[in-house]
Formats: C-alpha cells, sequence, structure tokens
C-alpha cells in the first residue's frame, strides 16, 4: 500500500477533482494471510491519497486487516446483464456432471441393438 496517488488519479487544476467534492471509495479487506478479499465498507474522500488514509484508520488500525484494497466506486463496473453473465456455447461437458456419459452409451446400444453387459 503506498500513500502516493495512482498516475492516472494526479489531480489536475482544470480538472474536476478539486480536492472539494467527495466521492465515494469502496474499501475491501484481508483478514489474515490467504484469506480472499472481502468488501469491508466504503469511506467518502476527495481523492486516493486520502481515501487510503480514512480506509486504514477506519479498517486497519486494530490490526483486524493484513491488507486493504481502495477502489473508487465509479471505477467499478456491474455486469448484471444476464446477456453479458451467460455464455454464448454450451460448454456443459466442462462442468462436473455437465457431460453424462450414461445416457450416450444408452443411445449407442439402443442404436446398435446390442443389450447393456452384465456386471462382472
Amino acid at each position: 500500500m503506498t500513500d502516493q496517488s495512482p498516475p492516472d488519479r494526479d489531480l489536475d487544476p482544470t480538472s474536476d477533482g478539486d480536492g472539494r467534492t467527495l466521492e465515494p471509495w469502496e474499501v475491501f479487506r484481508r483478514e489474515k494471510d490467504g484469506d480472499p478479499m472481502r468488501h469491508g465498507g466504503s469511506v467518502m474522500a476527495p481523492d486516493a491519497v486520502l481515501a487510503v488514509h480514512y480506509a486504514r484508520e477506519l479498517y486497519g488500525r486494530r490490526q483486524e486487516s493484513v491488507a486493504l484494497w481502495v477502489v473508487r466506486r465509479a471505477d467499478i463496473h456491474d455486469l448484471a446483464d444476464p446477456d453479458l453473465l451467460q455464455p454464448p456455447l454450451d460448454r456443459s461437458f466442462k462442468k462436473p456432471g455437465g457431460y453424462v456419459m450414461r445416457d450416450k452409451l444408452a443411445a449407442a446400444r439402443q442404436q446398435s441393438g446390442q443389450a447393456k453387459p452384465k456386471a462382472r
């Protein structure tokens, strides 16, 4: 974690990021090494540097987190469109149990006229 803002987030005097407008930043935290990152909450800050300081103060001061991610809420892209989430092709053969060989063998035996072999 660094106290510097990312290069694409440098404050430009001509931009609307004048340091007076608060915007929401989402904070993700890891409680212990090996755990996944989980959403911890959000902070309101005018820029990335202050957002990191606020997140560190709220989610790290009692050593309850070993890692923090601080992300501008506007930079999170929501994929709620079902067309984007459904694969365009049937790939059920990649899922466990998605490609049932028993049904295929039964259909092939029926087509060839052979009976199912007896168990040994």
